[in-house]
């Protein structure tokens, strides 16, 4: 059956983000035997890990800008060449850490320019109807992508890992160019069909204040950044937790590809589950949004802390995996927000979202290490991560609203 021009474009969108985020996941895995061999301290590892956070929190709004202006083909394609090479380059200048750090700040800048570029591909070309599914597949190809990288990674040499990853984003380069010509980044539907506009955006000069300035702009800022911080503590550390505090073995670090795919599978179920909810089952766009925010948040908030409370590796896995499943309800809640409040400019909304979501990840790794160290268990840091998602739900159901304000 051929694919229509919207399916074409979220397996295109789809596939950019597995790359985004396989690339992510194998530092994480390799820092175990990469530490080993060079002598870094857990202190040195929080830096390293954390390093990708400082390049990625500098280029979200960047993103947003370039792909209004030149594009989502050529931002997009760029992007992920950039950050391929980081990727690849990596293990040839492993001996130096300062160098190591470097790359990865390279790979975080260039990853920042992936997901403002796509939403704001998404929300020019998608209309409502299935904006809530388009999305819930572009979370779902990060997650196979994580998953795949968790699978695989432990079962090859650190350096093989970069090298991999990074031949396969080289690869869907050049098939990006060959298949998304710019004559299709040219066809665009009818505006009135993608969204009914309540507000006058005939001139794309948008004051900077307005993007901070609206309540529903920081209910969504508020939900990311606090779904952020957990996710940026369990992905950095989950590896190391594992074989370091619960003993697990190296091999089984694979398993830690089961919060990926129950994220993947539970991001589509809901994306469809939204879009149902909306179309046929006579819910306000807002009461899904909530929802789906509220079980995203609410639901890790238990699963996180329950987690931290067992010592067996299989109940642990099993307790994570139900919590990034959870997670992925976000994307039919506030990451579809973007879309319903500022549909003109959701590429620079998220930008600035994601940008203020990336604080966390600065801390992920120096902090949550001195906390350990401090505290001698991990216990404040679920802790932490349970109460700051609780507070994300309660904002994101006092301020949101689907009525476009920009």
């Amino acid at each position: 059956m051929k694919m229509s021009r919207t399916q074409y474009l979220i397996f295109l969108c789809g596939m950019a983000n597995f790359i985004n985020a396989a690339d992510r996941v194998i530092m994480p895995i390799a820092i175990v035997q990469m530490s080993e061999q060079y002598g870094w301290d857990l202190q040195l590892q929080g830096w390293v890990l954390s390093a990708f956070a400082y390049g990625y929190i500098s280029s979200q709004v960047l993103g947003g800008k370039a792909a209004k202006r030149f594009g989502g083909r050529a931002v997009l394609g760029i992007a992920v060449l950039c950050w391929s090479l980081a990727t690849f380059l990596t293990p040839m200048v492993a001996a130096q850490v300062h160098a190591v750090i470097f790359f990865r700040i390279l790979l975080g800048f260039a990853e920042g320019f992936c997901l403002p570029t796509i939403f704001h591909v998404f929300s020019k070309s998608i209309v409502l109807e299935e904006r809530s599914k388009a999305f819930g597949y572009l979370v779902a190809g990060g997650s196979v992508g994580q998953c795949l990288a968790s699978v695989i990674c432990p079962y090859m040499s650190w350096p093989n890992m970069f090298f991999t990853f990074g031949g396969i984003g080289v690869v869907w380069v050049l098939l990006w160019f060959l298949l998304y010509t710019k004559e299709m980044e040219n066809i665009s539907q009818d505006p009135q069909h993608i969204m009914e506009h309540k507000v006058d955006t005939s001139t794309d000069q948008v004051n900077w204040r307005t993007y901070i300035s609206h309540r529903p702009l920081w209910a969504i800022y508020f939900a990311h950044f606090c779904m952020n911080t957990s996710n940026y503590i369990i992905s950095t550390w989950l590896p190391t937790y594992l074989q370091k505090t619960l003993l697990a073995n190296p091999r089984d670090i694979s398993f830690t590809a089961l919060p990926f795919i129950a994220n993947s599978i539970v991001g589509v179920a809901a994306g469809h589950r939204a879009d149902y909810l909306i179309s046929k089952g006579n819910w306000t766009v807002l009461s899904v949004r909530r929802l789906m925010t509220g079980i995203g948040l609410l639901g890790p908030a238990v699963f996180v802390l329950l987690f931290g409370s067992v010592s067996n590796v299989a109940v642990a896995i099993s307790y994570i995996s139900i919590s990034l499943g959870l997670c992925a309800c976000n994307s039919s809640g506030h990451l579809s927000n973007h879309g319903d409040v500022a549909p003109n400019h959701s590429g620079i909304t998220f930008a600035v979202s994601n940008t203020l979501a990336t604080i966390p990840g600065l801390t992920a790794g120096p902090l949550t290490a001195a906390a350990v160290e401090a505290f001698g268990t991990w216990t404040p840091v679920f802790l932490g991560v349970s109460l700051v998602n609780i507070a994300g739900a309660i904002a994101y159901f006092s301020w949101s609203s689907a009525s476009q304000v920009m």
